[in-house]
């Protein structure tokens, strides 16, 4: 297992939360939906700084580090941009007021912190033991690969899930939003408002995302702290990130295909490990020319589309 000083621990940890508490509790501490300009500028910030930490492990550590961190980093990037897209869906679904929409994320980016945590410890602690596994992860990883290339559209069906129709079951919902209120005193006692559902359905698929960006990143490294600091730095930009993505939903229409290829590189880079080496840098180059080729045709596919659309009149 790869060891990593105790300040370097400790450094990481002060610096996500100052992050959280500069973003969440002074920038940020009346939730409200931010401006295209203000979530580009906090997105842009904080990809600088991931930028920079990996130049900060290569400098301290060695450069091979530096690269797992700057691939791993990459894959969760490309997966949570992904996950933003169901958030999308999920708060139209719902019909979640904009002033409303923070207060969601704020509480899945939080939990999806923990979870991770939690999942990259007992995925470390059982790839060490049992080597195998990492076989029978790469095979789930080219399972949702073919999934997610072969769907044509994401489908949101929270009537189907587990969480919600437990809720509705044991919780008297309200029919209405109350701000960003989670719950509400009734004639008849206490109520849940509808974000209670758009909370449990957005966890749920924080749990679904995470079941497969943490086996990819272990096909990068089996480094405990480059595996959760790389998703850290991913999850941080989330909320900032679903404001410049639901401006620009339908412009990249290809991004779902470079994510699902992506997963199978990476899902083949598991299977086939023991008999093909690919070099780190050589990964980071391939998901890198895939996330390019996706942005790039996306762009020129809308742009098309848009010359296409004929003139009223």
């Amino acid at each position: 297992m790869p060891h990593h000083d105790a300040w370097v621990w400790i450094g990481f940890t002060g610096l996500v939360l100052a992050l959280l508490v500069l973003d969440l509790g002074v920038l940020n501490r009346r939730a409200h939906a931010l401006t295209v300009k203000e979530a580009s500028l906090w997105s842009a910030g904080l990809f600088v700084l991931a930028l920079l930490f990996g130049l900060f492990l290569g400098v301290t550590e060695s450069p091979h580090h530096a690269l797992e961190f700057y691939t791993g980093y990459l894959i969760e990037l490309s997966l949570s941009v992904d996950n933003l897209f169901v958030f999308i869906l999920i708060f139209q679904y719902f019909c979640v007021p904009p002033e409303a929409q923070p207060k969601v994320l704020k509480w899945g980016i939080v939990d999806a912190m923990v979870m991770r945590g939690i999942m990259i410890t007992l995925g470390a602690i059982v790839l060490t033991r049992f080597n195998w596994v990492v076989y029978v992860l790469g095979g789930l990883l080219l399972l949702t690969a073919l999934k997610m290339l072969r769907q044509s559209e994401i489908r949101i069906e929270p009537e189907k899930n587990p969480m919600v129709r437990l809720a509705r079951r044991v919780l008297p919902i309200s029919d209405r939003y109350e701000g960003g209120r989670f719950f509400v005193r009734g004639p008849r006692g206490w109520l849940a408002t509808p974000l209670v559902l758009v909370i449990l359905v957005v966890e749920w698929s924080d749990i679904l995302f995470a079941v497969d960006s943490i086996p990819a990143i272990f096909a990068v490294t089996r480094d405990p702290f480059i595996i959760y600091t790389s998703n850290i730095f991913a999850i941080l930009g989330l909320r900032a990130l679903f404001f410049v993505l639901a401006d620009a939903m339908n412009r990249f229409i290809y991004l779902k295909q470079g994510v699902g290829l992506i997963l199978v590189f990476v899902g083949l880079k598991m299977v086939l490990g023991y008999w093909i080496h690919i070099p780190i840098g050589l990964s980071l180059l391939m998901i890198l020319l895939i996330l390019s080729a996706a942005v790039v045709c996306s762009i020129v596919k809308t742009r098309r589309d848009r010359v296409r659309i004929p003139l009223p009149g």
